[in-house]
């Protein structure tokens, strides 16, 4: 029996669900890379690195392609990068009514009495 869609959906996002990995495809989703070119930018050590790639590989997020002694990945589809900028969308948004709603209470804090 196959695991119902709601499972697959959060198995898909607790392969999201790590600062680096969320890096790692920010940087895909610019052009391909090579696993030294993203060790600068992720911070991680190179086993950590290859870690955090098996992941996104096994999610079938990312791809790989060899060439000489570099292996080089990929997105597998540009609605990860497209889903990325939706996220970034979403918590501007949240942000920015979180920051409404700080102002606000610094204005009433303000003009309580007694203070």
């Amino acid at each position: 029996m196959s695991k119902p869609l709601y499972q697959a959906k959060a198995d898909f996002f607790k392969a999201l669900a790590h600062p680096a990995r969320i890096r790692i495809l920010e940087l895909l989703s610019e052009r391909e890379h090579a696993v030294s070119e993203m060790l600068p930018d992720v911070g991680l050590e190179p086993a950590h690195l290859s870690q955090q790639l098996s992941v996104l590989r096994k999610m079938n997020l990312v791809v790989t392609r060899k060439e000489g002694p570099n292996v080089y990945y990929s997105l597998v589809s540009p609605h990860v990068a497209e889903l990325l900028a939706v996220a970034r969308t979403i918590l501007t948004e949240v942000l920015a009514n979180q920051m409404g709603l700080l102002d606000d209470l610094r204005e009433a804090q303000r003009s309580t009495p007694g203070r």
